[in-house]
C-alpha cells in the first residue's frame, strides 16, 4: 500500500478534532420515545403491507410499529430480530428509501414514508441497551459447524445455529469480526463503535467460538473443514479490487477505495489520517460514495465523484447521492478515466466523455481532466482466489435454494454467492436461510 502521508498534497489534521468528532458524529440520531410514538401513529398497518415484501429478511414491519406504538420497544425488537438479529446494523445503513420505505403506502399518498429505519433502530437499541441475550440456546447437539467469513452472513448464519444447540466456529482473515459491517460502512452511520458492540451481544448467545487471522486457502483447506466439522458455511464476501486497467492507477495517491474506508473505520485519531487537497472517486456504488464523502468529513476542500454512465445508472440509491451532494461532492457523469497523469504522484486524472451507442457504452472522442492529489478506484470487486470444486457463476460461487454448493455438506451465502445484491441485509437473509437449511439436514 503506498504511504500517502509522503505524497505531495496528502497531509494529516485538515481539520481539528472537534470539527472531525462533529462531522463523524450519528449521521442520523436515534428517536426518543415520544419521536418514536409519533413516527409509529403515522404507519396505516396495510393488511398486505408492502414493505415486507420489499425487505430482504420479511421482517413483520406493521407488527413491530404497532408494538413500538403500545410502547413495547422490547417486544418490538423481538420481532425484529425474530427474522433479522443484525436488525440494529441494518436500521442504520439499509438503502430503506428503495426498500421498505420505498414500497410504504405514505410514500405515494405523501411522498413521506413512515420512518421505517429510525423505528427499527429505537426498538433494536432499546433491546440491546438491556442486560442479557434475548435468545437461549436449544440443547446441545454435539454437531459442530464451521464458518469462513464472520461478516453479516456469516453472523447470522452462526446465531442461527447457536440457537438449534449446534457449536460454531466462526472464522475470519481480519483482526476483528464483522466483515463489512466492519470494515466496509461509512464511519458516519456507524458511530460510537456500534458494529462490534453489535457483535459482542449477538455473540452473548454462547455456542460461538471465534477465530480472527484465519484465511481460507493458507491456514485450512475446505477438505480440512470437511474432515473436521459436520457442516460448513462459507460467507468470505468479496476480497479481490477490480482494476481500472489505464495508466498510471498505480501512481502514489491512487488506491482502492475499500483499503481507504477500511483504514479510516479502524483509526484511533482521525486528524491522524492523511487526505488530499483534491480528491477524485471513480465508480457509481456505496462505496463510492462512501469514500466521497468521508474524504469531504476529512477536510478534502475539492472532491469529485465520476461515473461512466448515467445518473440513473449508478448502483449507489437518489438518498445517498443527494446526500453527498449536500456534503459538497460534485457528481460528475457519462465520463470514464483513461489514464492518471503526474511525476511518480497522482497530478490530474484525464476522462473521456461516454454516451450510449449501438454497440454499448462508447466515448465521445472529447476529454477533460481533473486535478487531484488523490485518487480512490471504487469500480466493484472480485472474488480472488477460490478452493476447487465449488463450482463459479460469473465469478462467484454457485448455490441453489437456501446456499447449497456443488460439494456436500457445503452452504455459502452473502456477496461471494451468484445472484445476490451484494446488500448486508441480504446476506443476513441468505445466512439465516442457510442455517435453518443447515440445522435439517443435519437431522437433530
Amino acid at each position: 500500500m503506498t504511504n500517502s502521508s509522503t505524497t505531495p498534497g496528502i497531509v494529516p489534521a485538515r481539520l481539528d478534532q472537534a470539527t472531525l468528532r462533529c462531522h463523524f458524529s450519528d449521521h442520523e440520531p436515534p428517536l426518543d420515545p415520544h419521536e418514536a410514538r409519533v413516527a409509529a401513529d403515522r404507519c396505516y398497518f396495510c393488511l398486505d403491507a408492502p414493505c415486507i415484501a420489499a425487505c430482504p429478511t420479511e421482517i413483520d414491519i406493521p407488527l413491530f410499529i404497532r408494538q413500538i406504538q403500545a410502547g413495547q420497544p422490547e417486544g418490538a425488537a423481538r420481532t425484529i430480530l425474530d427474522q433479522n438479529i443484525l436488525g440494529g446494523m441494518c436500521a442504520r445503513v439499509c438503502p430503506t428509501e428503495t426498500l421498505c420505505e420505498g414500497a410504504c403506502v405514505r410514500e405515494f399518498a405523501e411522498k413521506k414514508p413512515v420512518e421505517i429505519g429510525r423505528l427499527q433502530r429505537y426498538a433494536t437499541d432499546s433491546m440491546m441497551a438491556r442486560d442479557g441475550h434475548p435468545y437461549a440456546r436449544a440443547a446441545s447437539t454435539g454437531k459442530r459447524v464451521a464458518i469462513v467469513g464472520a461478516g453479516p452472513a456469516g453472523l447470522a448464519c452462526a446465531h442461527r445455529l447457536a440457537m438449534h444447540g449446534h457449536d460454531v466456529v466462526l472464522m475470519d482473515a481480519r483482526d476483528r469480526i464483522g466483515g463489512l459491517n466492519e470494515y466496509g460502512i461509512a464511519a458516519y452511520k456507524t458511530a460510537g463503535d456500534f458494529a462490534q458492540a453489535e457483535v459482542e451481544w449477538l455473540l452473548g448467545i454462547g455456542g460461538i467460538e471465534a477465530h480472527t487471522g484465519v484465511r481460507l486457502g493458507t491456514d485450512l483447506t475446505l477438505d480440512d473443514l470437511r474432515r473436521d466439522y459436520d457442516a460448513v458455511f462459507l460467507g468470505m464476501g468479496l476480497a479481490g479490487v477490480n482494476a481500472l486497467g489505464i495508466e498510471g492507477e498505480t501512481r502514489d495517491g491512487a488506491r482502492d477505495a475499500v483499503d481507504f474506508i477500511a483504514e479510516l473505520r479502524q483509526a484511533d485519531d482521525l486528524s491522524q489520517l492523511p487526505i488530499g487537497r483534491r480528491v477524485v472517486v471513480i465508480g457509481g456504488g456505496m462505496t463510492a460514495v462512501d469514500a466521497a464523502v468521508q474524504s469531504k468529513l476529512l477536510g478534502a476542500e475539492d472532491v469529485a465523484l465520476v461515473y461512466r454512465r448515467g445518473r440513473d445508472r449508478m448502483s449507489a440509491s437518489d438518498h445517498e447521492l443527494d446526500h453527498a451532494a449536500t456534503a459538497g461532492v460534485r457528481i460528475i457523469t457519462d465520463a470514464q478515466p483513461v489514464a492518471v497523469h503526474g511525476n511518480g504522484a497522482v497530478r490530474e486524472v484525464e476522462f473521456a466523455y461516454t454516451r450510449d451507442g449501438a454497440s454499448g457504452l462508447e466515448t465521445t472522442g472529447e476529454t477533460f481532466r481533473l486535478p487531484a492529489d488523490q485518487v480512490f478506484k471504487a469500480i466493484g470487486q472480485t472474488m480472488g482466489d477460490m478452493p476447487e470444486g465449488l463450482g463459479l457463476e460469473k465469478g462467484k460461487i454457485a448455490v441453489t435454494g437456501p446456499g447449497r454448493t456443488r460439494l456436500d455438506r457445503i452452504w455459502a451465502g452473502g456477496d461471494c454467492t451468484a445472484g445476490g445484491e451484494d446488500l448486508t441485509v441480504t446476506a443476513i437473509a441468505e445466512g439465516r436461510d442457510a442455517a435453518e437449511d443447515i440445522h435439517a439436514a443435519l437431522g437433530v
